[in-house]
């Protein structure tokens, strides 16, 4: 097992400087612009591919660090540029923790770069579950497959919510409910490819921050797919109904295998949001002055910084513990992947209203980018599991009781 440390070793060191200088000098700078124009920034994504940060290749040495850390590293850097133009880069990812976790190797390998596409040919991939009347409820899903054995086929009825990417992704993985009388036990997940009649995008949603980031409904109206589109294969999948008809206990559920191994990375991106607001703001206040004297030598603000970058830091330490344990499969007793995502996301929401405080009215205008980074940090507290539900995983896990 790779020991746990806080020194990054020199690969992650030169990938975090690499990372941070596409962010500084390409990401910040247009983050303003498609914050304004609520849509999806391609030349950005264009740069991304050209330098290799946006492809598969990249995605497999990430996921691939033994110690785990470097997927985090990204996702913080990436965000401290921009959160939106960061989920416009990294959307595809899910796509691809979605086939990872569900998939056959073979699938992962055919499917996943397909996601990506090439820097000449740039593909998009989008992961959908939420529903219109399904969000942290994932056993409530409606949408529905059935199989067609004589064709050996699967045909898709329903609508996905709060899709990133959705309908204007090439390569869509939904999770649809098979057995519904099993809830979450009875579904799986499947791969749409690009051109797959029936499928549609629905309402585009105009959101609070993240506006860079294309966050729409996906609508599958008879949507057939191959039955090698079922991830995980028939088979498998059988076998697993058989356990949950019997009572026996399953080892994965379609949805929640992914957003397990994606939390962490969440919670960096988070953090990447409040690491850039706090920074602003301490430059801030020791520039600014009021009674002859820097800001930042008045208790009232130098104490906010002390609780901002002790709160960041901490964040750090959960959520790079916990891709540590994923990555050394290290098993979550205590739920400490969803401990990293709660407090990151609470840490970036309370650090970017800190740094508003600090900067009084210029903090609220959008001349300066902290009002943005706050509209952005929302979400953190919502998808991917609500800080909610993260308390009611931690909750489970730390009493063993089934907390509602």
């Amino acid at each position: 097992m790779t020991d746990f440390s806080l020194d990054l070793n020199e690969d992650q060191i030169q990938i975090q400087k690499w990372v941070h200088d596409f962010a500084e000098g390409v990401v910040r700078p247009a983050a303003h612009e498609w914050d304004e124009r609520e849509e999806t920034p391609w030349p950005i994504i264009e740069e991304a591919a050209k330098i290799g940060l946006y492809s598969f290749d990249f995605l497999v040495q990430a996921f691939g660090d033994p110690t785990g850390l470097l997927m985090p590293v990204v996702n913080e850097e990436l965000c401290w540029g921009d959160a939106g133009i960061t989920l416009a880069i990294l959307g595809s990812t899910l796509a691809v923790a979605g086939i990872a976790a569900n998939g056959t190797p073979e699938q992962l390998f055919e499917w996943a770069p397909q996601c990506y596409g090439t820097p000449d040919d740039i593909k998009l991939g989008a992961f959908c579950v939420s529903e219109p009347d399904a969000g942290s409820d994932v056993s409530a899903l409606k949408t529905r497959a059935v199989y067609d054995e004589a064709n050996d086929e699967w045909v898709i009825n329903g609508t996905k919510s709060w899709i990133t990417n959705g309908g204007i992704a090439h390569t869509h993985v939904v999770v649809a409910s098979v057995v519904p009388e099993l809830g979450s036990r009875g579904q799986a997940s499947f791969v749409v490819p690009e051109g797959t009649p029936g499928l549609s995008m629905g309402q585009k949603f105009k959101k609070m921050g993240i506006r860079a980031s294309h966050t729409a409904e996906v609508i599958f109206d008879d949507c057939r797919v191959p039955g090698r589109c079922l991830l995980g294969g028939k088979e498998k999948l059988d076998e697993r109904l058989a356990r949950a008809r019997e009572g026996k206990k399953s080892t994965s559920q379609a949805a929640m295998a992914t957003f397990e191994a994606t939390r962490p990375a969440v919670g960096a991106q988070a953090l990447g949001i409040a690491r850039a607001a706090y920074e602003y703001a301490l430059d801030y206040s020791k520039e600014r002055k009021t009674f002859s004297r820097p800001i930042a030598e008045h208790q009232g603000i130098a104490f906010k910084l002390a609780d901002m970058k002790t709160r960041i830091d901490a964040a750090r330490l959960l959520v790079w513990r916990a891709s540590w344990m994923g990555a050394t499969k290290k098993p979550f007793l205590a739920g400490e992947g969803s401990m990293s995502k709660l407090f990151a996301g609470e840490t970036a929401v309370w650090v970017t209203e800190q740094a508003i405080q600090i900067m009084g009215g210029y903090g609220y205008v959008r001349e300066h980018p902290v009002e943005r980074w706050h509209r952005d940090s929302k979400i953190y507290t919502i998808f991917e599991g609500t800080s909610e539900i993260q308390r009611l995983v931690i909750a489970r896990a730390v009493t063993g009781l089934h907390i509602r």
